[in-house]
């Protein structure tokens, strides 16, 4: 109830933006983990050629990042949310559709295109709309995501029981209605004709040292986060024998989102510098990866019994992993605009996004060799150290940076609750507001 009252608190563009997320990511998670299986076991396709098609989505998405925040900076976050979601629904559609490796290949350079469009223009739009209560509407935004990443494999599971098809064309009709829906409710904001080039606004903001020290920074938060979906799902299995219990450890982090995540933003948006909370938070994530050790390596389970106590460290590791995360990222997505002017905010999260997928796929790399060298050397807390040591080297670099003073403050940044907000749903933006 607590979380529904303050969706209601903001305007109506910021609740589809909050509903969309849910939709997108429920759409998303709804075919993409299974899509390689597909290509495998129902096409017959080599793993060569599933990397090649897996990739291509990859980076596409990773890749065009810059260029989606570019966009929605030169034309308007409004138009490039739904012009990504169309493109996702056209690629998600082709999925359905095709079998044939030219059709695939469309179909993960479309859908990786689309979330390249669509992640930095959406938090452009809500960096905009939210004024200053823009942490809370990213901790929204975390809640309604991670919501959508639970959802999306659960639904995936079942219509599976049919076949892939009804899983490709259910997502695509899924971000069909998304498009729509933000055709209709968003409402369109005047874009000032740029006065530069591209390559301008680029060279600008990495042009900005602080900007590029902070998201270097950040690569160990996103870059342990990714581990949700690779070393701690490895662990359970390895801890309990039993791949069920993978789906233990997401729908308890799910929950966590759900109870805590409104709970601490609001807790600690007025306690404090924001750049504090970042800097623990990003702690909280290296040190998650230190209860796991205690399980790490041996024999499998000895009975259930067992597996349950050897799940237990996995599950505080996911839980604290949470929690830091819950944390810092609201403040993050909150100071990532504050390094430039209102008319680059698009570019600021698209070259942000652009490093975060790269530290994402580095950490990947990295740890799973760490994961392979653990295994083979018999030291099986290898990988688990290694992240352990980046989220505090990161939160080191974040500490260095706020001690520094380098870092922008965030304007509007003290806590705002719905009530006192100059605001109605019609006027989501008073004219003193910052932008």
């Amino acid at each position: 109830m607590r979380t529904l009252r303050a969706v209601a608190g903001f305007p109506l563009a910021v609740r589809l933006l909050l509903v969309n997320q849910l939709g997108v990511n429920t759409g998303f998670y709804l075919l993409i983990p299974y899509l390689a299986t597909h290509l495998t076991d129902d096409l017959g396709m080599s793993a060569a050629v599933v990397g090649i098609v897996l990739g291509v989505r990859n980076l596409a998405q990773q890749g065009l990042f810059i260029l989606g925040g570019s966009a929605a900076d030169r034309l308007g976050a409004r138009g490039v949310i739904i012009a990504g979601c169309a493109l996702r629904t056209v690629g998600f559609g082709l999925f359905a559709l095709g079998d044939g490796l030219p059709v695939l290949l469309a179909a993960a350079l479309l859908s990786g295109l689309a979330g390249a469009l669509f992640n930095p223009a959406v938090r452009t739009y809500l960096a905009h709309e939210a004024g200053p209560r823009r942490a809370e509407a990213f901790a929204l935004f975390n809640v309604f995501a991670t919501t959508g990443a639970l959802l999306g494999p659960l639904l995936g599971s079942l219509l599976l029981l049919v076949d892939f098809t009804a899983a490709a064309l259910t997502a695509a009709v899924l971000f069909a209605v998304l498009t729509i829906a933000q055709a209709l409710v968003l409402p369109a904001r005047p874009v000032p004709a740029p006065e530069r080039s591209v390559v301008a606004d680029w060279r600008e903001v990495l042009g900005n040292r602080a900007f590029v020290a902070f998201s270097i920074a950040m690569a160990g938060l996103y870059g342990l986060e990714t581990q949700l979906y690779l070393l701690l799902p490895d662990g359970v299995r390895h801890a309990t024998g039993q791949e069920a219990a993978v789906g233990v450890l997401f729908l308890t982090g799910t929950v966590a989102n759900l109870l805590l995540q409104l709970r601490i933003t609001r807790l600690l948006q007025a306690r404090g510098d924001r750049t504090r909370w970042i800097t623990i938070g990003t702690a909280v994530t290296g040190l998650a990866f230190l209860p796991p050790i205690v399980v790490a390596g041996g024999a499998g389970p000895d009975g259930t019994g067992d597996a349950v106590v050897r799940m237990v460290p996995l599950i505080a590791a996911a839980l604290l992993l949470h929690v830091g995360v819950m944390i810092a990222q609201p403040f993050v997505l909150e100071l990532v605009p504050a390094f430039g002017p209102d008319r680059l905010t698009g570019t600021c999260f698209g070259l942000f996004y652009a490093a975060s997928g790269i530290a994402a796929a580095v950490g990947n790399a990295g740890i799973g060799w760490a994961m392979d060298a653990g295994a083979g050397s018999g030291r099986a807390w290898l990988p688990w150290a290694c992240c352990a040591l980046l989220g505090l080297l990161s939160a080191s670099a974040m500490g260095w940076l706020r001690r520094g003073g380098t870092l922008p403050t965030v304007p509007g940044a003290g806590a705002v609750e719905p009530a006192a907000a100059s605001r109605t749903p019609d006027h989501p933006r008073a004219e003193s507001e910052p932008r």
